[in-house]
């Protein structure tokens, strides 16, 4: 049942979340809600590795998140449902595109699914800034200030140019080293 549960939601997923692999996100919180597949500090860590490694970071999300909750075929199937819609879609549209680039509709329908796209981002950044930077400790919610500290250095230093043209894998390990550092 869990392996139907899985190819149904990745699928929902897959057909909804427009925009790449940053607009699942959204998705993947409502599923902590609706399933203990994994905790929202586990996607924030489920995050991080697929920011990490190659390939698309929607696909490696949902092949970890399918990993955690049925195995290596959880993991296929979760992956393979993320994927089904998008080929689908994409054989239609590309069968039909040269009809359709220059329609109105076509263009008022892209116009509106941009700013969507964009708020459901800032909406899963907002979520990350919440688990990222809000610790409980003894029951009460604080601001941890060495998180924030990291994200708002990291984010000066993106805004001098030669920095900008590191390779995002060279931010990722001075961020592991960083909280190696300040953990111990």
């Amino acid at each position: 049942m869990i392996y139907l549960t899985l190819a149904y939601e990745f699928f929902k997923i897959g057909l909804f979340s427009i925009g790449g692999g940053m607009a699942t996100i959204p998705f993947l919180m409502d599923l902590t809600a609706k399933y203990d597949w994994y905790t929202a500090g586990e996607l924030a860590n489920m995050i991080a590795i697929s920011e990490s490694t190659p390939g698309p970071v929607g696909i490696n999300m949902a092949t970890y998140a399918g990993y955690e909750a049925a195995g290596i075929p959880g993991a296929i199937i979760a992956t393979l449902s993320l994927t089904a819609p998008a080929l689908v879609i994409i054989i239609i549209i590309a069968k039909f595109l040269e009809n359709f680039s220059e329609n109105q509709t076509v263009k008022a329908v892209f116009y509106g699914i941009r700013p969507t796209v964009a708020a459901l981002i800032g909406y899963a950044v907002w979520e990350l800034l919440q688990i990222t930077m809000v610790v409980t400790k003894n029951g009460e919610k604080r601001i941890d200030l060495l998180s924030v500290l990291i994200c708002l250095n990291i984010f000066l230093l993106l805004q001098i140019k030669p920095l900008k043209k590191l390779h995002p894998l060279i931010w990722i390990i001075a961020g592991a080293v960083i909280g190696i550092i300040f953990q111990l």
